[in-house]
C-alpha cells in the first residue's frame, strides 16, 4: 500500500519537490502531531532508486515513526540508512567519508546543529554535495544557541512549508485541547513568602502580608485537592497519559502517588516510567502504547517525549515540570494533539499557563492565524480560534500576586534607589546580592530590568530612564567576557600571542575558556574571536608539536638522533630531556600510540637493541646480495638459519614509503642493491609464472600447494591475489590480466557447490546424509570428509546462512548420527 498524505502535508510534499529540484534544499516546519515524517518517507518511497540517509536525535523517534507508518498500511521504504546525530560524533573519519547518500533526512533538524553534533552533520553534508537535503522540525531556532536558526545555517533558508501550532489548530488540522490549571502543591511557595513577609523592613508591608498569609492557608485548604480535579475533567477513563517530570527522583515521587491522585478514576491504573539512562525504557515504551486494556494508563517521562516521539491514541498530558521555554512546552502539550483529535485535555500543575513563554506564545500564534485569514481574505479556512481553559486554583493564585505586590516595592520606588546609587557608585553595576538600606533587593531588580529588556518587555520610557542612570543591559557575564577580551587583544598587540604568564588574572580567564571550550559552552562567536588571537586549545598538543619539530630540525642538523639528555636548543628548550622522556615512555609502555607513530615517522630509533637488530638483519641482506648480485628475494624465502629475509625486504620497502627509515638506512640497502619499486617486478614474476602454468595445463586456477619446476609458490602467490582482490587492495590493471587468462577468483564456492552437488545425490539415493568420514564417491569424491568438515563449519558459527539452509534442505541433521569410525571413534547417535 502506498503512502497516504494529509491534504496539508501534500501541499508541503510538493513544495518540498520543487525546491529540491531549484536548490537541493527543502524544509519543512509544522508542529508536533501533523505527520510531518511521512513527508520524508514519501519522498523515499518516490525515489526508490536513491540512497537515502535518514538522522534524527534518537532511535526512540525512528522507531516510533516507522510503527505509525506500519499501521497505515504502507511499509518503510527500503532504501533508507539510518543512523543518530551521536552515532555519527562516535564515527572516525573514514566511517563517516563512507556515508555515501543521493538524499539526506535531517529529522527533528534543529537538533543537528548542536554543538556536539554539527561538525559530524557538516562532514557528512560536505562529503554529499549533490544529495537533495531535507529538513524535519517543529522549530527551526535552537535557544540553547542564541536563537540560532538552522533553516538559515543548515537550508540556506530554503522553507517550503511552515505552520505553527497555534495555526494548525485555528485550520483544524490539530484539535484545540481543554487546558485545566491546578496547583500541585503550594507549601514551598507558602513559605517562602512567610519568609520574605517576616523580613520586610516597611510595618505596613509586614502587616499586610500576615493578613493575605491567612486567607492564603484558608484558601489552600478549602481548594479541591488533585484526586478530585483529575476525576472531574479526565473523561477517557481507559484513555493513556503522558506525565512529564523534571527529574528522575521526582519522576518516581509522581510515579508512587498514581493510585492517590488518579484513584477515584481507577483503583489500579497501569504505571509505566521512561528515562534516557533506564536499559528499560524501550519495553516501558512498547509495552505502554500496546496496552489496550480498560485500566488508565499512565507513561511518567524525564525529558524523552518532548520531541519527535508520537503516540496515536494518547489522551492528553499531565504537566509536573514547569518550564519557560515556549518549545518544549509546545512539544510536551502537542504530545495529546494529533490530526482529527479533538477532545485532548491538557493538565497544567505547575502553573506553566501564567508564563508569557509559554500559552501566551500558543495564544499569539492563533490571533496571528486568525487575522491572517481574515485579512486574507480565507476566513474559512478558520474553524477554532479559542480553546477552553479552566482554572480550578485561580483565587489562589490571585493572592498569592497580590502578596507578591505587597511585599514589591514600586518600579518608580527601586528606579529611584538606582539613582541613589549610581550617584554613589558613579555606574549601575549592583552586585545581585545587594540590598538597600531600606530593605530593597535593588541588584535582584536590576537584573530583572535586564531580563525583561533582553526579551522586549521593558517599556521604551522605562528603558530610557535606566539609561539616563547609565544603565548597562550586558550581564556580568557578558561585560566579563568583553572585557577580558579587550585584555587579550592588548596582550597580543603587545606580545605577539596569547600566551599570559600563569598566576595572573588575564590567564586564569584564558585557562576557564578553555575548559568552557572543552565542555562545550562556548557560542561559535566567542570561539571565533578567541582563535582570531591565536587561542591554542590544547596546550599539551602544542607543546608536542613543538618538540616533534625541534627533533626533526635536530636530525636535519646532525644527521642523527642521537639526542643527549643535556641537550637545549637554541631557544632554549630542553630537547635532550624531552626527547629521555619520551624513550622511558615508550619502555614503560605509557606511550599513546598516535605518538609514538609520530616519533617513529620522525626516524627515532627506541634503542641501541633495536638498531643493532636492523644491523644484524642488514648483514644478513648483504650476504644474499653478495651471493646473487641482486636483493630480488624469492618469496618466503628463508636463511640458513631460520631468518625470513624476503619478508624483512618487503617490510623495509613499506617502511620507506611511510618513511620511516632513516636516510642512512636507505642508503645502505640502495648500496646492496635494493629496488623500491620491487613490488611490481615480484608480480610481474608470479604473472609470467602462471602465464607458463596455464600454456602447459590449459587453466588458470593453479592448487593451492602448487610449486614451479624452478620452485617458486605459485599457489600461495594465487591466494594473495585473491585476497587482495576480495579487500579492494588489487589493482584493477592487475586484476583484468589475470581475468583474461580465465582465472577464477571465489574457488572455494565452486568447490563447496562441487561437494554439495555430490551431497544432494547421497541423499536422493540414500534418503539420509549420515555419510561416514571415511566414505567417497564412485567417482573418487571424499563426501565423508565434506559432510565432517561442514559440521564443524557449523559448530564454529563459520557456515555462511546460505550455505546451511541449502544443507538443511537436503536434510543435514546438524545434531544427528554421526559415522566417525574412520578416525577411530566410537559410532554414537546423539539426540536430535
Amino acid at each position: 500500500m502506498a503512502i497516504s498524505l494529509f491534504p496539508h502535508n501534500e501541499t508541503a510534499y510538493r513544495a518540498v519537490l520543487s525546491l529540491l529540484a531549484e536548490t537541493g534544499k527543502a524544509c519543512v516546519i509544522h508542529p508536533t502531531g501533523t505527520g510531518k515524517s511521512f513527508i520524508g518517507f514519501k519522498y523515499c518511497e518516490d525515489h526508490p532508486e536513491q540512497s537515502v540517509l535518514w538522522l534524527s536525535p534518537s532511535e526512540y523517534i525512528y522507531k516510533t515513526q516507522c510503527e505509525n507508518l506500519r499501521a497505515t498500511g504502507a511499509a518503510v521504504p527500503e532504501n533508507i540508512t539510518y543512523h543518530t546525530y551521536q552515532k555519527l560524533c562516535m564515527m572516525d573519519a573514514d566511517e563517516l567519508r563512507s556515508l555515501r547518500a543521493d538524499a539526506i533526512v535531517l529529522d527533528e533538524s534543529h537538533r543537528s546543529a548542536a554543538r556536539l553534533w554539527y561538525q559530524s552533520v557538516k562532514t557528512v553534508l560536505e562529503q554529499n554535495p549533490q544529495a537533495k537535503l531535507i529538513g524535519l522540525t517543529a522549530t527551526p531556532v535552537r535557544c540553547l544557541d542564541r536563537q540560532l536558526d538552522t533553516c538559515e545555517l543548515l537550508f540556506d533558508g530554503n522553507v517550503a512549508s511552515q505552520m505553527t501550532l497555534g495555526e494548525a489548530i485555528v485550520r483544524g488540522i490539530l484539535g484545540a485541547p481543554t487546558y485545566v490549571t491546578a496547583l500541585y502543591s503550594c507549601q514551598k511557595q507558602l513559605e517562602r513568602y512567610e519568609r520574605r513577609v517576616r523580613a520586610a523592613r516597611r510595618r505596613t508591608a509586614r502587616e499586610r502580608g500576615e493578613d493575605l498569609l491567612d486567607a492564603l492557608r484558608r484558601a489552600i485548604d478549602q481548594a479541591e485537592g488533585l484526586d478530585e480535579i483529575f476525576a472531574r475533567h479526565i473523561h477517557d477513563r481507559a484513555g493513556k497519559y503522558l506525565v512529564f517530570c523534571s527529574s528522575c527522583e521526582h519522576m518516581r515521587e509522581m510515579a508512587s502517588l498514581a493510585a492517590e491522585h488518579f484513584g477515584k478514576i481507577d483503583a489500579a491504573p497501569h504505571v509505566y516510567t521512561m528515562y534516557s539512562a533506564d536499559p528499560a525504557s524501550s519495553k516501558a515504551f512498547q509495552s505502554f502504547k500496546a496496552d489496550d486494556s480498560a485500566h488508565l494508563k499512565l507513561l511518567y517521562s524525564v525529558s524523552m517525549l518532548n520531541e519527535g516521539i508520537h503516540v496515536e491514541d494518547v489522551s492528553g498530558v499531565i504537566l509536573f515540570r514547569p518550564t519557560v521555554s515556549p518549545i518544549v512546552f509546545k512539544q510536551q502539550i502537542g504530545r495529546a494533539l494529533t490530526v482529527g483529535k479533538r477532545d485532548a485535555v491538557i493538565f497544567d500543575i505547575v502553573d506553566n499557563i501564567s508564563n508569557l513563554y509559554s500559552i501566551g506564545a500558543l495564544e499569539e500564534e492563533m490571533d496571528d492565524a486568525v487575522r491572517f485569514f481574515r485579512e486574507s481574505g480565507e476566513g474559512g479556512t478558520v474553524i477554532q480560534e479559542k480553546f477552553r481553559v479552566i482554572d480550578e486554583v485561580r483565587d489562589v493564585k490571585r493572592m498569592f500576586d497580590e502578596l507578591e505586590r505587597t511585599l514589591t516595592a514600586s518600579w518608580d520606588l527601586l528606579c529611584a534607589a538606582a539613582r541613589r546609587y549610581a550617584e554613589e557608585n558613579g555606574d549601575l553595576l549592583v552586585p545581585s546580592s545587594y540590598v538597600t538600606e531600606e530593605g530593597y533587593h535593588l541588584g535582584e531588580w536590576i537584573v530583572t530590568q535586564r531580563v525583561l529588556h533582553r526579551n522586549g518587555q521593558l517599556s521604551a520610557a522605562r528603558t530610557l530612564r535606566l539609561e539616563q542612570l547609565g544603565m548597562d543591559w550586558r550581564g556580568r557575564n557578558e561585560r566579563c567576557w568583553e572585557e577580558n577580551l579587550k585584555a587579550a587583544e592588548r596582550y597580543v598587540a603587545a606580545h605577539g600571542q596569547l600566551d599570559p604568564p600563569g598566576g595572573s588574572e588575564l590567564a586564569r580567564w584564558v585557562n576557564r575558556m578553555r575548559m568552557r571550550y572543552r565542555m562545550g559552552l562556548l557560542s561559535d562567536e566567542e570561539t571565533a574571536a578567541l582563535e582570531r588571537l591565536g587561542m591554542v586549545w590544547d596546550c599539551a598538543e602544542s607543546s608536542w608539536t613543538e618538540r616533534l619539530t625541534q627533533m626533526r630540525a635536530y636530525f636535519e642538523e646532525h644527521g642523527d638522533l642521537n639526542i643527549p639528555g643535556t641537550y637545549v636548543t637554541a631557544d632554549g628548550s630542553h630537547l635532550g630531556r624531552w626527547y629521555c622522556v619520551m624513550k622511558r615512555q615508550y619502555r614503560d609502555g605509557t606511550l599513546p600510540e598516535d605518538k609514538r607513530r609520530q616519533l617513529e615517522d620522525a626516524g627515532i630509533l627506541w634503542s641501541s637493541v633495536h638498531l643493532s637488530k636492523w644491523t644484524k638483519h642488514y648483514q644478513e641482506a648483504k650476504a644474499y646480495f653478495a651471493a646473487h648480485g641482486d636483493l630480488e628475494v624469492p618469496q618466503g624465502f628463508v636463511t640458513d638459519d631460520g631468518f625470513k629475509l624476503a619478508a624483512w625486504v618487503s617490510e623495509q620497502r613499506q617502511k620507506r614509503a611511510k618513511g620511516k627509515l632513516t636516510p642512512e638506512q636507505i642508503k645502505l640497502l640502495e648500496e646492496i642493491g635494493c629496488r623500491w619499486d620491487a613490488v611490481d617486478a615480484r608480480w610481474e614474476r608470479g604473472y609470467q609464472a602462471l602465464l607458463a602454468y596455464r600454456e602447459r595445463f590449459g587453466t588458470a586456477n593453479v592448487p593451492f600447494n602448487y610449486v614451479s619446476d624452478d620452485g617458486y609458490k605459485l599457489g600461495q602467490w594465487l591466494t594473495v591475489q585473491r585476497k587482495n582482490a576480495r579487500k579492494g587492495t588489487l589493482d584493477k590493471q592487475k586484476q583484468a590480466r589475470l581475468e583474461r587468462l580465465g582465472l577464477e577468483w571465489n574457488v572455494f564456492q565452486k568447490k563447496w557447490q562441487t561437494g554439495y552437488e555430490h551431497a544432494a545425490a547421497f541423499q536422493k539415493e540414500n534418503g539420509h546424509l549420515n555419510v561416514k568420514h571415511q566414505y567417497v564417491s564412485e567417482d573418487g569424491y571424499k563426501l565423508g570428509v565434506w559432510i565432517s568438515t561442514q559440521r564443524e563449519r557449523y559448530r564454529d558459527g563459520k557456515l555462511g546462512e546460505d550455505e546451511r539452509r541449502a544443507l538443511e534442505a537436503i536434510g543435514m541433521k546438524w545434531r544427528g548420527e554421526y559415522h566417525s569410525e574412520g578416525r577411530g571413534e566410537q559410532r554414537v547417535q546423539v539426540g536430535a
